[in-house]
């Protein structure tokens, strides 16, 4: 690493982009991943959906709980 950095040709806010979202990646054990692809592909639906699904009635229950 260099002891300092010429940031004087730099550009404040290049590569800002109002309203654009931030897709977080998760990383799913191995056992994990291998049970919802193996469920999703038994419902016809992509992963992603059924995580989604599983995760909104997980939502839902713990909003009626409180």
């Amino acid at each position: 690493m260099k002891d300092e950095y010429d940031f004087s040709k730099g550009e404040r806010s290049r590569f800002f982009r109002k309203g654009a979202k931030l897709h977080l990646p998760v990383y799913l054990d191995d056992e994990v991943q291998t049970y919802l692809q193996e469920r999703a592909r038994s419902k016809g639906i992509e992963v992603s959906q059924l995580v989604n699904e599983m995760l909104r009635e997980d939502i839902k229950i713990i909003e009626a709980v409180k």
